[in-house]
Formats: C-alpha cells, sequence, structure tokens
C-alpha cells in the first residue's frame, strides 16, 4: 500500500489527511484558521500562522501511520494573496484573502482604461496594493527588497520545502491572477505587469499540476512534493469528472460548480455569455485540460443566517429536520441573494428576497424554502455551463457540508430534474490533491484511473411526478423580482 499525505488549506481551516492508492483516509488532522475582519470590506490573514499550523498539522497525521508517504499533494483556496521576503521567509505584511474587496476601485479603473475584466477576489490588484502599501518598522515601503509573491499553494510549497521552491500550478496561477496570465497559460502577461508595476522577479515558476517540484524537506522522510492544484478542481478530480460532461457542485459557504469539457484552449479568458467562465483543470506534461466554472457568491452562508442571525435554527443540521415539518414551502419562495447573484446574472446589487409569506406562514416553510433557493441557484449554475458549452450534463456530483443535507439534496435533485450523485466524502478536494500526487509518483497510471475508484454515497433522482418547468418558471420570477435592488452595485461590471 502506498500512502499519501495531503495538505488542504480553506478559508476558514486546513487540514492534513493520510490518503491510501485506494483513495481512502487513513488519518485526519484538522487546525481552524480563520481570516480577520479589521474593517468592512477587508479579509486578512497570517501567513506565519498558517505556516505553523501546515507543519504542526502535517507531522500529526504522518505520526498516525507506520509507513513513509510517498508523496505530498496541494489543495488550496485560490487568489488568497501572500508577498514574502526571499531571503528571510517572512511576510511583509497580513495575507490579503481572496474575499477582501478593498480593490473594487482598481478593478473598475482596469475596465475603464484597458478593458480587463478584473474582480476583487483575483490576485492581480491585490498584489499591486501590497507592493504599493506596505512598509516595515522604519516606515520604509519595499522598494529594493528581494521579495516573492505567491498564492497559498506557493507559499505552502516554500513553507514545506524550507524556500527551496517557489512554484505555482497552473490552475492557481490561472485561475486566481485571471488576466494576469495569457489564456493559454503559457507564460505572464506583461502588458498587466507593467500596468501594476508589478517586477517578474517576484512571480513564482508556473508548474503542472500534476509531477514531482521539490521536496518538502520539513518534513519526516522528505517527501516529494508531487501535485498543486486549486480547491474547486482538486475537488472536481476528487469527484472523478475528468471526461467531457462531467461537473460536481460543490455547495460550501458559496457554491461552486465545475464542468469537464476538455474543449481546447479557450480564446479568452473573459466571462462568456451565460456567466460561466473558462478555466484550466489541471495540468500534466505540459498540457492544459479545460472546463468551465460558475459561481453562487453565497450557499451555506444562507443557512448561517438562519442559524446566527434570525436564530430559528439551532445548528447548520437543523435546517433539514425543520423542513421536513412542512411537506412544501405553502407558496414561499427564497432567493438567496444575501452577497448578489452570480452566475449567470452578476448583479451585485440583487439581495435576498423572500416572497409569498402569509399569516399561515411557518418556521417550516422558511428554512423549506431557504433550502430550496440554493438549490434553484445551484440548477441555475447548470443551466449556465451547459447554454456556454454546448455540453450536455446528464447527472451531478455534489460534495461540501450541504451535501449532508437530505432535503437540500432532494430539493436540488427536483431543481435541476437530474440524478445527483452525492460524494462519499464531503471534502472532495483532500481526495483530488492525494490522486494528483499519486499521479505524479506513477502510484496511479492516468485519470482513468479514477472512473473504477468512484462510488457515490447514494444518488439521489428527482421526486416523480414534480412538475419541474413549473418549478423553474416560478423561481425565474422570483430571482426577477430580486434584482437591481442597490442600483448603483449593479451598475458594476468585473
Amino acid at each position: 500500500m502506498s500512502n499519501l499525505l495531503v495538505i488542504d488549506v480553506g478559508t476558514t481551516g486546513l487540514r492534513a489527511a493520510i490518503v491510501d492508492d485506494r483513495l481512502q483516509l487513513r488519518a485526519m488532522e484538522y487546525r481552524p484558521f480563520a481570516p480577520t475582519t479589521p474593517a468592512p470590506g477587508l479579509v486578512e490573514f497570517d501567513a506565519v500562522q498558517m505556516a505553523d499550523k501546515v507543519l504542526d498539522a502535517a507531522r500529526s497525521a504522518l505520526a498516525q501511520t507506520d509507513e513513509p508517504v510517498v508523496a505530498v499533494g496541494i489543495t488550496n483556496q485560490r487568489a488568497s494573496t501572500i508577498v514574502w521576503d526571499r531571503s528571510t521567509g517572512q511576510p511583509v505584511g497580513p495575507g490579503i484573502g481572496w474575499q477582501d474587496l478593498r480593490t473594487i476601485g482598481d478593478c473598475i479603473m482596469a475596465r475603464a482604461e484597458h478593458g480587463w475584466a478584473l474582480a476583487p477576489n483575483q490576485s492581480v490588484t491585490k498584489l499591486a496594493w501590497t507592493l504599493a502599501n506596505s512598509r516595515d518598522a522604519n516606515g520604509d515601503g519595499l522598494a529594493g527588497r528581494d521579495l516573492c509573491f505567491g498564492t497559498v499553494d506557493s507559499w505552502v510549497a516554500w513553507t514545506l520545502s524550507e524556500g527551496a521552491i517557489h512554484v505555482s500550478d497552473q490552475t492557481n496561477a490561472s485561475a486566481a491572477t485571471s488576466a494576469l496570465r495569457l489564456v493559454d497559460g503559457s507564460d505572464w502577461n506583461d502588458a498587466v505587469l507593467d500596468a501594476f508595476s508589478i517586477p517578474r522577479s517576484i512571480l513564482p515558476e508556473v508548474v503542472d499540476s500534476v509531477g514531482v517540484c521539490g521536496r518538502a524537506t520539513a518534513l519526516p522522510g522528505a517527501p516529494p512534493i508531487a501535485g498543486i492544484l486549486g480547491d474547486q478542481q482538486a475537488s472536481l478530480v476528487g469527484q472523478s469528472c475528468v471526461v467531457a460532461g462531467r461537473a460536481k457542485v460543490t455547495f460550501g459557504t458559496g457554491g461552486m460548480l465545475d464542468l469537464c469539457t476538455d474543449a481546447g484552449t479557450p480564446v479568452a479568458a473573459d466571462r462568456t455569455a451565460a456567466g460561466t467562465f473558462p478555466l484550466p483543470l489541471w495540468s500534466r506534461d505540459g498540457v492544459l485540460t479545460w472546463g468551465v466554472e460558475g459561481i453562487m457568491l453565497s450557499a451555506g452562508t444562507n443557512i448561517e443566517w438562519l442559524r446566527d442571525d434570525l436564530g430559528i435554527i439551532e445548528t447548520s443540521a437543523d435546517s433539514h429536520d425543520v423542513a421536513q415539518g412542512c411537506a412544501d414551502s405553502d407558496g414561499v419562495v427564497y432567493v438567496p441573494a444575501l452577497l448578489g447573484l452570480g452566475t449567470p446574472h452578476w448583479d451585485y446589487g440583487a439581495r435576498g428576497t423572500l416572497l409569498g409569506i402569509t399569516r399561515g406562514t411557518e418556521r417550516s416553510h422558511v428554512v423549506r424554502a431557504v433550502l430550496e433557493g440554493i438549490a434553484h441557484r445551484g440548477a441555475d449554475l447548470i443551466d449556465a455551463a451547459i447554454a456556454d458549452t454546448g455540453v450536455e450534463i446528464t447527472a451531478v456530483r455534489i460534495d461540501g457540508g450541504m451535501s449532508e443535507n437530505p432535503t437540500f439534496v432532494q430539493a436540488f435533485a427536483d431543481a435541476a430534474g437530474r440524478p445527483i450523485e452525492v460524494s462519499p466524502i464531503a471534502e472532495s478536494t483532500t481526495i483530488g490533491a492525494a490522486f494528483m500526487a499519486g499521479l505524479g509518483v506513477g502510484v496511479f497510471g492516468g485519470m482513468v484511473d479514477l472512473d473504477d475508484l468512484w462510488r457515490p454515497a447514494h444518488v439521489v433522482e428527482p421526486t416523480p411526478g414534480v412538475d419541474h418547468a413549473a418549478l423553474r418558471e416560478r423561481w425565474i420570477d422570483a430571482v426577477g423580482r430580486s434584482a437591481g435592488w442597490i442600483p448603483e452595485l449593479s451598475s458594476l461590471d468585473f
């Protein structure tokens, strides 16, 4: 048996896991690691603390097995930005989280001056802001210092290799920084670097997602680092969606649909007509495999709202039990637009909308409506991906915390009108990263090996007799009522 170590760094916590060559979890260590919000719209984290927790979790996981691991895989939240001094390895300031909105103005200016569709959740403007605004203890800027920029994968690889490698794989470099890279992933875009005064010398070497790029000398046995992948791509791989037409949706804090198209290099990196984005899924031997991604700005956030703000459920799991208190929502419809609407609408001024309330509306109706609204937003992502690619999606695989909610999964099957295959592991990013690392050292022979290893926990079919067209028609009407609530935000286009 060959064991693999995975470092999986999410937005609010990180884990180190031991996964065997049947992609079964053998050990898991979790460390909470939530970002801070020092002011509205700002999201920061302590990169040194992240590095310490990565090493602590990894060493603890390794201590639970008697056999050495043959490779390390890294998967991570995308677009979060860290800048550090190459000679000391110390960050020059806090890491900037992918949700941070401090550079909205810079994105708007980039669109006006250059026609670049940059969003504030991407890295390029965060990097430029850090270079322009960071100061040392003496109040001096960063001019003349030998610096490194990296997304979280770069920082973790640097940490594990004790500063020997400064790399990023193509899924992180392309997806996280958008116009910072040419669409074919071949090189950094000099026009963007020049516009934002970013020196090439600080950028990481771009490597394949699969293949040995260095050794984790900070860990016992110094195993090779053989797989790096952004979190959504790792989730896609972890659910065996590696041939054209296979799609997954991760329902976490937000929601992400990723579809494998294998259609070759897109002609542009911009958002397409139905609101999805072209996305490199993985790279091996210099060849990129492509797909598209659709984004739901808030998914589990709506359950947190029910729990923490309205107080009508005590735990997230209670949403299932409470929703089971009624056979249907009795005409109540909820549009989960707490942060606006992503794919396909991209309306940042839309807001959460609760419709159809009567004197007879009960707690169970509201909770069920919230679950059904999130499900319909998932169905929106499927429709958009099909419209943008022409690739038919016959079934959908899901993971994330909400995949463990039976009421929600049934609602998703009904809204999507398709079978839903539930991942056996809620966080399939770990499995995807393990597979890539194993592929990089020959434990697995190729992507087709995943077909034999995929075993859904269960499959949920649409409820017999449900009028799918009527459900979707009412949903479309509800979304229209939520749109444009804050006009000045609705006018923004990233």
